[in-house]
């Protein structure tokens, strides 16, 4: 029996990464899935390899992705009980001063609003369904560390822990609870991206307790705790699994 049997989940960003990792996952332990990401060829594919799920190919900075996530939750599952709200950007580096205000307002849009519009949708649904569980994608940047050059990135993220710390507050008496993912240095596209050199990912893994960084599969294992009953009085937490790079100081 998985740990997710009977339930109905969206996962966003899906496509690749941590989304990926997790949507498999999710589907391993019994879920019915909603798959949500821009390149639907990716999603299709994803939808075939775990036997078959709904797919969403969108923009999450567009309410209108978030409604129809949930629209298809409901209409070809019946419901919605997970959601996990992972989809998000880096965007460029610059210090503050240099920081564009299109670069500023893109990287909120995808990491924060698209966390907001989620949550508005997602919610309804699962208070239909007598609760459920919002799972966010933040990071341990601007939450124990601020890096140079992250500063929209910092703070849309940011926003995502004071969101679900919000919403945990004004809907756990209705069994909804709210959680915030707070990964380290992970081996995703987009963190080879941000570290793109052999000498640079040396040092992003040097950075933590660890001494490495994580697989999206690790990841994953800790939505997947978030997602379950193993977490059932788990909410309004920022649940770091950064391996160490919080409180590692050599």
């Amino acid at each position: 029996m998985g740990q997710l049997d009977g339930k109905i989940a969206i996962v966003t960003g899906a496509s690749s990464g941590i989304g990926y990792e997790a949507a498999k996952l999710f589907a391993a332990e019994g879920a019915k899935l909603v798959l949500v990401a821009r390149r639907r060829m990716e999603l299709e594919k994803l939808a075939a390899e775990i036997g078959g799920a709904a797919v969403i190919d969108g923009d999450v900075a567009a309410e209108a992705t978030a409604i129809a996530a949930v629209e298809a939750a409901q209409s070809r599952f019946g419901g919605l009980d997970i959601a996990f709200n992972n989809a998000g950007t880096m965007g460029a580096s610059a210090p503050v001063p240099e920081l564009s205000e299109e670069n500023w307002r893109a990287v909120l849009d995808i990491n924060l609003t698209s966390g907001f519009f989620a949550a508005k949708h997602q919610i309804p649904a699962m208070l239909a369904r007598g609760g459920g569980s919002l799972i966010f994608t933040s990071t341990f940047v601007g939450h124990t560390v601020g890096f140079p050059g992250m500063g929209a990135y910092a703070a849309s993220k940011a926003g995502l822990i004071g969101l679900m710390q919000v919403i945990s507050a004004e809907f756990g008496a209705r069994g909804i609870r709210a959680n915030a993912l707070l990964p380290g240095g992970t081996d995703t596209p987009m963190g080879r991206e941000a570290a793109s050199t052999a000498e640079a990912r040396r040092f992003v893994e040097g950075l933590h307790a660890l001494k490495r960084l994580a697989t999206p599969a690790e990841i994953a294992r800790s939505a997947l705790y978030l997602a379950s009953d193993a977490s059932s009085f788990v909410t309004g937490t920022a649940l770091r699994v950064d391996g160490g790079i919080s409180v590692v100081r050599t």
